[in-house]
């Protein structure tokens, strides 16, 4: 079992112990959490717990350090709370080395410290930096590169021609360069367009659970770095997303949009094709979005509009059987006036 010095944390973490160096052996929320576990506080409104938690230590902010035993405090605990998860998480899988079960061509080039579990396929040409680690029914197609410590879980699938750059996580069942939707219709019927470009992402990208980043019909589909999908994304042919991307679980963005760095997609965002959403977007839950948006913007609904007409629209909608009645009468009062003339 994984254990610190709640002063080492402390020290990793870069924050200021007040209390006892007790032995922290993981963490848990406030409301779960035993002596020996360590928790936080980020949202206010869970500060009564506080009193009643049995959390050996909380990150908490310095107006709140006074409330528990023993605290690590933060000016942001959140953020400080997922490096001290890091800290306890254990990793995926215990083999290590080339499986002799593998299929990995002779022309590929696979870097030192690299883990290829059994049932991977690694196609000619490949080539994976050091320290990769590749889960059992793994296809990596020809001509593929792979930056160092890229992690690709299992039944992930990199299609032939793709690019990842250091760091990358493909989450289980994850497709990078599957064809993208190219159909016409024409006299004859529907006719197939050949997708014979790729996918590039950059470093530290991570796609989610059975997500799909489509290869371009020419060039590239391309993700920069640190951008995450969620699980069941779909990013279309020739997409350009931006960097520090958050992409949540249901979105799908057609092919040829353009979007910005730093761009946040709730749940179930319906992106149009050959738009362009510029940096610092927010766009709310299952909204959909029809047309350009500029840098900046926090937008919701459907087709989206500013997020805060979006919330007063949905407080008076309940009332919008109410509001016709009145108007219905409204304007039979004045037809009445207007007889009486």
């Amino acid at each position: 079992m994984t254990s610190y010095p709640l002063s080492r944390i402390a020290e990793t973490l870069g924050l200021r112990l007040q209390g006892e160096d007790i032995l922290i052996t993981g963490v848990n929320t406030l409301d779960e959490a035993g002596p020996a576990e360590l928790s936080f506080l980020a949202n206010p409104k869970y500060a009564p717990q506080l009193a009643s938690s049995r959390a050996g230590a909380v990150i908490v902010r310095p107006e709140h350090a006074d409330e528990v035993k023993n605290a690590l405090i933060a000016e942001e605990p959140y953020p400080a709370f997922a490096r001290a998860i890091g800290m306890f998480a254990v990793p995926q899988g215990s083999f290590h080395g080339i499986s002799p079960l593998a299929s990995v061509s002779p022309e590929a080039e696979l870097g030192e410290g690299c883990t290829v579990y059994p049932f991977v396929y690694i196609a000619p040409r490949v080539r994976i930096g050091a320290g990769c680690t590749l889960f059992p029914g793994v296809y990596v197609g020809e001509d593929c590169t792979l930056g160092e410590g890229c992690v690709l879980y299992p039944n992930a699938v990199l299609m032939a021609g793709c690019e990842l750059g250091a760091g990358c996580v493909l989450q289980p069942g994850a497709v990078i360069g599957g064809e993208g939707f190219g159909f016409v219709r024409t006299e004859a019927g529907i006719q197939k367009i050949p997708q014979i470009g790729h996918v590039k992402l950059g470093s530290k990208v991570e796609v989610g659970v059975n997500s799909a980043v489509d290869r371009a019909a020419l060039s590239a589909t391309s993700i920069g770095d640190s951008t995450c999908l969620d699980n069941l994304v779909q990013v279309g042919h020739n997409v350009r997303l931006g960097k520090e991307c958050l992409i949540v679980s249901q979105v799908g963005i057609s092919g040829s949009t353009q979007v910005g760095d730093n761009v946040t997609m709730a749940g179930q965002v319906g992106v149009a094709g050959h738009l362009h959403i510029g940096d610092g977007v927010t766009i709310g839950p299952q909204a959909g979005v029809a047309k350009d948006i500029e840098a900046g913007k926090v937008v919701g609904g459907t087709p989206t509009v500013d997020y805060t007409t979006y919330l007063r629209t949905l407080s008076l909608m309940p009332r919008f059987p109410e509001l016709f009645k009145r108007i219905a009468k409204l304007e039979k009062e004045l037809e009445q006036l207007r007889s009486g003339e």
